[in-house]
């Protein structure tokens, strides 16, 4: 739509998880080399929780593009499944044929699948996104699963990515042994101000952008506070702004854009005090004039001074 008018090659701010796009933030960066110490190491059960919005998919698939040759991934991106649907998309990840459909003939084929893996020297990790949506059963299934092992090593290694009702899920005493196996956690944050700013500048070069000033830095105080931090959020209201700058002709996102954003986008809110300094930054002039005018009138009746309309006897 508006690609070609600001030299994009393609959309900057979409809401799928493109790794084209990924940013390495510290928390998120942090997270990443968590992970991939920890499934390097062998560590057997892993976790990373986050609010929504805050790029947990986007973690999780650049997560499977770093683990590199020595491991065989299997990725569960819809995990609201029951326990045999469960087995059954892990084997088919994997690529276990003729496995079966009962659950302990799913199960006895994944076992030899990694065993194969094992005597191969490739490591076998399953990751689930959206792990809150889990049932009881389900995590249950998925602990069954990590018992697979020799003597010596877990032949399955798990990663949940999940939002922080994961944790409070896990709290609950019937779950108690699936918590024990966590041997790694990491909760993500968002963006800080500086962050975000580095983050819309690196979505806008990604996408071929010849002004990596084209979101003005009032825009940009705009969105962190209207975002939160979230890069979910800050992409939907980055998207509405340049819409907002495209429809007139404008080279520039300026506060105004990202104004319009924000009104036409229901999870952003702004400040009282934001929006305050931004009528100021925009109507100077006149506030310069209100305040002119007050203190004259405060000069004038201070000094005792009869105000005089004409028709009127003092």
């Amino acid at each position: 739509m508006y690609e070609a008018h600001f030299g994009f090659s393609h959309a900057p701010f979409g809401l799928t998880p493109d790794t084209r796009f990924y940013f390495s933030a510290p928390s998120h960066q942090e997270a990443l080399n968590t992970l991939l110490v920890a499934l390097r190491s062998g560590e057997g059960f892993l976790k990373v929780t986050g609010e929504i919005g805050l790029g947990k998919t986007l973690l999780c698939r650049q997560l499977l593009n770093a683990l590199g040759p020595g491991f065989v991934t299997a990725y569960v991106p819809n995990p609201a499944v029951t326990p045999r649907a469960l087995f059954q998309t892990v084997a088919d990840e994997l690529g276990c044929e003729g496995s079966g459909h009962r659950p302990d003939e799913l199960l006895k084929a994944i076992n030899q699948r990694l065993l194969d893996n094992a005597r191969k020297g490739v490591r076998t990790v399953l990751v689930v996104d959206e792990a809150q949506a889990l049932t009881d059963h389900t995590l249950e299934a998925i602990r069954l699963l990590t018992n697979l092992e020799t003597e010596t090593y877990k032949l399955l290694q798990v990663v949940l990515f999940g939002q922080p009702e994961l944790d409070e899920r896990l709290a609950r005493p019937e779950l108690r042994q699936l918590r024990q196996r966590i041997t790694f956690t990491y909760r993500l944050q968002p963006l800080s101000r500086e962050q975000l700013k580095a983050y819309v500048r690196h979505r806008l070069e990604v996408a071929g952008t010849a002004d990596p000033a084209l979101f003005g830095e009032d825009a940009l105080r705009v969105l962190y506070r209207a975002s939160r931090g979230i890069p979910r959020l800050a992409n939907i209201l980055c998207h509405k702004a340049l819409l907002s700058a495209f429809g007139p002709g404008h080279n520039r996102v300026t506060a105004g854009d990202a104004l319009a954003a924000v009104s036409d986008t229901d999870s952003a809110t702004l400040p009282m005090s934001s929006r305050l300094w931004l009528f100021t930054q925009e109507n100077f002039g006149l506030v310069c004039l209100a305040l002119v005018l007050s203190l004259g009138l405060a000069y004038v009746l201070s000094a005792g001074f009869t105000l005089l309309v004409p028709g009127i006897a003092p």
